[in-house]
């Protein structure tokens, strides 16, 4: 009886450790990246902690920053990419479509899905210089006072950052002085950032090296992103941000302008009179010239992308109902139905998202 025992007592523990043994060698999970603008964090984070609840199965990576950095990580540095999520849809075709991948020498995009609209704004806090004067009337009289530190997002990297030299422009006419661009900027960085006023055209030049210099009281940072802690420190009193996150941070907001904040359909042919060029070349295959037109998010399957099945999951799960909630419970609803550009290319399973 006791053998008999041991032998139980033994088999039992046997299928313990091929229990465990097993467990540790279970199939590992789908890896899907995603590289997003950093506007996008908070509701991603969100996003892709439901995703993977729902299916254990995946493994979501996110990586966040400058949307056109974004772009440069798929097109540039050719890295393994399955999602890209764009603050300027404007940005795929551009670099996406424009620049073929040598390892297939197809484009490595060919649609994308117009996702979200958004408005520019000023983000500051109670504590910020000058905070019980700043109005939609004088915000950059405020802005270029010397004392006032205000937080700059690169335009060579961020759609923010070539989105707020382009409502310093459009001011000019708004408010009848063609020296608040100058003013803001003058004196700031060690090569200028130069304003070509054609009549019915601006354009904005962006030099190769842009520094600021030793008494700048402009802060810049790779992404409009970065410039959150500091506003929350005290750092800078003010910085450009998209409303979504502004709503998202807490942080006081002065709504621009609808003829400055990028964001109101009716006056699109005004935004369209800035054009923003960066005086060298930023890409290996294209020169970018950034117009200036309505703010929309833009996402897409790049054609490289390693893992397509677990793209085209991911994709259907952010415009699903649970997608759409937590984006819209963010401030940042999406478009609905989806549009956007050569969607009859989109993966077959994926078709059927654009019929509602």
């Amino acid at each position: 009886m006791k053998t008999t025992n041991k032998l139980f007592a033994l088999l039992c523990l046997c299928l313990a450790i091929f229990g465990a043994v097993s467990a540790c060698v279970a199939k590992p999970k789908s890896t899907i990246v995603v590289f997003a603008a950093g506007s996008l964090m908070q509701p991603f984070k969100e996003i892709e902690k439901a995703f993977e609840a729902k299916y254990p199965q995946y493994d979501l990576r996110m990586e966040y920053h400058g949307s056109i950095q974004v772009m440069r990580h798929v097109t540039d540095l050719h890295e393994p990419i399955d999602i890209v999520a764009t603050a300027d849809q404007a940005l795929i075709p551009m670099l996406m479509y424009a620049t073929n991948d040598p390892a297939t020498g197809k484009p490595y995009a060919n649609w994308y899905a117009s996702m979200a609209t958004n408005k520019l704004a000023i983000a500051y806090q109670a504590k910020s210089k000058y905070a019980d004067e700043i109005t939609a009337e004088n915000w950059w009289q405020i802005l270029s006072r010397p004392d006032v530190r205000v937080g700059l997002s690169d335009p060579r990297f961020d759609a923010v950052g070539y989105r707020q030299l382009m409502v310093f422009a459009l001011a000019q006419a708004l408010y009848g002085n063609d020296q608040i661009f100058n003013d803001f900027l003058e004196g700031q960085f060690t090569r200028p950032i130069n304003l070509v006023d054609l009549g019915d055209m601006l354009i904005i030049r962006i030099p190769e090296i842009l520094e600021t210099t030793g008494s700048a009281h402009l802060v810049m940072r790779g992404s409009s992103i970065a410039l959150n802690a500091l506003l929350e420190a005290g750092e800078i009193d003010y910085a450009f941000e998209y409303e979504s996150v502004i709503k998202q941070q807490g942080f006081e907001m002065l709504n621009l302008p609808a003829e400055l904040n990028l964001g109101d359909e009716a006056h699109e042919a005004n935004y369209r009179r800035v054009t923003v060029k960066l005086d060298f070349r930023r890409f290996a295959s294209v020169e970018p010239v950034f117009n200036g037109e309505l703010i929309r998010y833009g996402l897409t399957i790049p054609e490289s992308s390693p893992n397509p099945e677990g793209a085209a999951r991911f994709f259907a799960f952010f415009y699903g109902e649970d997608g759409q909630k937590i984006m819209a419970d963010n401030h940042h609803p999406l478009i609905r139905p989806i549009e956007g550009d050569h969607l009859e290319l989109m993966p077959d399973a994926l078709k059927g998202l654009t019929g509602d």
